[in-house]
């Protein structure tokens, strides 16, 4: 007489690593709410909508450097640039109406117009002489730097108040949300748009995960990495705008951590280092970690030296996850 084998059932961690492995999101969002709840129970003043408005408004720059860095990264790249574009923008929009009496709505296109041409160039020079994107961008980090400090040294104090717009706040309810970080939130709906619903998104994740495969099925590759240099860039300079509007300067010194600053917020929101996988609302939820941890700790009055040290412990752990269930799969 024979017997059927009854199947065994997949143990059940297989399934939730399987899920994870397809919403890598999920991983980011769930450890924002604990920290979130972790938080709220340590300190009374961290559940208001004043402290979280907050949280935004010292999120928003690093968001939206985030957003370039996120396409990138996306192709496999990586850039170490933005920071100081972001900070040779915020000094030539400032500096060009303190100094030369411009008007501030050209001057801020004349910020934006300098960071298309890094992003051109930073694509330029890794798709048609094939330089690594840490070596392109690495390079054009200091000549951004350089440049910052060719055309000032000194804070520019005198800022049109167009520039200042977006550091205004509006009421909801008897909470101020800047407009800064409404800006920020559309253009991470934007981005989630661009990738998930047109073909030059899909075209950016088949890049990252792998070039010949695309270039073979008729992909413009290296179009698709231009492209994404410049529209990093251009979000590159729509983040020093915001810095200006949020410190109300034009200031040679920032955008110097910008890159590792970006970059741990993309990597936290679960976007692959090495390409293909990610999606950008991830890096959103990354920035909002960082911010939460942050200003946690500090209503809690831990030092910030630890907060660094606690962030440093979260991007090992991010990116040991990625690799992990890379080798795995």
């Amino acid at each position: 007489m024979s017997t059927v084998a009854t199947p065994v059932a997949a143990p059940r961690h297989y399934k939730i690593v399987d899920l994870l492995r397809g919403t890598p999101i999920l991983g980011p969002v769930a450890a924002l709410v604990l920290a979130c709840i972790f938080f709220s129970t340590q300190t009374s003043r961290f559940l208001s909508g004043e402290n979280f408005s907050l949280i935004l408004q010292q999120v928003m720059v690093v968001g939206t450097l985030g957003i370039g860095q996120t396409l990138v990264i996306l192709t496999g790249g990586i850039d170490l640039s933005n920071g100081m574009i972001m900070a040779l923008s915020s000094v030539l929009m400032t500096g060009l109406y303190a100094n030369s009496g411009m008007n501030p709505i050209l001057a801020v296109l004349v910020g934006l117009l300098v960071c298309v041409a890094f992003g051109v160039l930073n694509g330029w020079l890794t798709t048609a002489i094939g330089l690594p994107p840490f070596i392109v961008t690495l390079g054009t980090f200091n000549i951004a730097y350089a440049l910052v400090r060719i055309y000032t040294t000194a804070t520019v104090t005198n800022v049109a108040d167009p520039l200042l717009f977006f550091g205004n706040t509006f009421a909801i309810g008897k909470t101020e949300i800047t407009y800064g970080s409404v800006l920020m939130l559309v253009l991470f709906v934007i981005g989630w748009f661009m990738l998930s619903s047109t073909r030059a998104g899909r075209s950016v994740y088949a890049v990252g995960d792998n070039p010949e495969a695309a270039r073979l099925a008729g992909i413009h590759t290296n179009r698709v990495l231009i492209g994404v240099y410049t529209a990093a860039a251009i979000s590159y300079g729509i983040a020093g705008l915001v810095l200006v509007a949020r410190t109300g300067v034009g200031d040679p010194q920032a955008g110097q951590t910008g890159n590792l600053d970006s970059i741990t917020a993309v990597v936290l929101g679960g976007t692959s280092l090495l390409g293909g996988r990610g999606q950008i609302m991830g890096t959103l939820v990354g920035a909002l970690i960082v911010g939460v941890f942050r200003n946690g700790l500090q209503l809690m009055g831990v030092g910030s030296i630890y907060q660094v040290l606690i962030t440093g412990i979260l991007v090992i752990l991010a990116v040991s996850v990625d690799y992990l269930s890379h080798r795995s799969k």
